[in-house]
């Protein structure tokens, strides 16, 4: 293990911010990071997954902690399901792509999410109909303060919208080093409920799609809406979906009749905050070297060059206009650090 002062983090962050850690240390094995931990047990810790979650509005004042834990096994199997066993510093979009080429089926619709294994869990990451909390099956991770690592189950994670434990009672105190999913091996349960999907199969002549097919089809729609971090600077999805009461929302309907939802429950609906972002204005529209995507309004980017500091601004300024033009508050989905 080599500890680098003063590196830089804009390779390893997807918004390509210019940002430095006081002390880098790439981690490629438990072990390594029991050892470091209990050497550097005194120090302010910044644990750095696949960097595609964040934005980097200062420098770390701290030692970073890069998880590049590597390694996929299959823990568990029958002739219906498999468990598989992914380490923390995995690509997920790569782990999505393994489980295909094996015909393991549960996390397609996942296909093309960036970030890394270990950071799945702490966002409880979802798209078109799935999260991550429908195939976990329970995660290790090592506590910083003993140094000892800990599973925890589905319930004990306590998964929420973009939530678990890991973000608010345990934050901070808790190294995720890998995770185990259960996928099936055949009867694969297909979800093309969402339109984008079910538009995109029939545009590729799809009648009866396959677990392999579906994720095509997600890439397709993602790759469409979504820049590539490694063309411009972006984080994904920035904001969560605002749930609302759905008395709030007819009152809502009165005066947006067009406004897209989704029923959640007999109280809640979901809305499309990037439908929000774009009826306030903002899709396409560029300050200088950052602004709001021209293709998908959830999107901020970085056109190269542009400062952390100047997009949380732009998110705060679209906040702002979001709750007063429909008095619905919405919330970041990317850390803002």
């Amino acid at each position: 293990m080599t500890i680098i002062k003063n590196a830089s983090l804009q390779p390893y962050n997807t918004f390509g911010i210019e940002a430095t850690a006081q002390e880098y240390c790439n981690i490629r094995t438990i072990e390594d990071l029991k050892t470091i931990l209990k050497a550097q047990h005194s120090k302010s810790l910044f644990i750095l997954g696949g960097g595609s979650n964040m934005l980097l509005t200062k420098d770390i004042e701290a030692l970073v902690l890069h998880m590049n834990l590597k390694g996929i096994e299959v823990v568990e199997e029958t002739e219906d399901t498999v468990i598989v066993k992914a380490m923390a510093g995995e690509n997920w979009h790569n782990f999505v792509l393994w489980c295909l080429q094996h015909n393991y089926g549960g996390i397609e619709n996942l296909s093309l999410i960036p970030g890394n294994i270990g950071t799945a869990p702490i966002q409880n990451i979802g798209a078109y109909g799935v999260e991550l909390k429908d195939v976990f099956v329970s995660c290790e991770a090592l506590e910083i303060a003993s140094q000892s690592l800990t599973t925890f189950s589905k319930t004990a994670c306590q998964f929420g919208y973009r939530e678990s434990v890991f973000k608010q009672d345990l934050k901070g105190q808790y190294i995720i080093t890998s995770v185990n999913i259960k996928l099936t091996k055949r009867a694969h349960t297909l979800h093309i409920g969402y339109g984008a999907i079910t538009k995109e199969l029939e545009h590729l002549q799809i009648t009866q799609p396959t677990i392999q097919d579906i994720s095509k089809a997600v890439i397709a729609i993602r790759e469409s809406k979504l820049p590539d971090p490694k063309e411009i600077g972006n984080s994904g999805s920035f904001f969560k979906n605002p749930i609302v009461a759905t008395a709030d929302f007819k009152a809502l309907q009165a005066n947006f009749p067009e406004m897209p939802f989704y029923e959640i429950s007999d109280h809640e609906v979901k809305i499309p905050a990037g439908w929000l972002i774009e009826k306030a204005g903002f899709k396409g529209k560029r300050f200088k070297n950052y602004g709001v995507h021209d293709k998908q309004a959830l999107v901020l980017v970085n056109y190269g060059g542009a400062k952390g500091k100047d997009i949380f601004e732009l998110a705060q300024l679209i906040q702002k206009t979001i709750k007063r033009l429909f008095n619905i508050s919405i919330e970041t989905e990317v850390n803002i650090i």
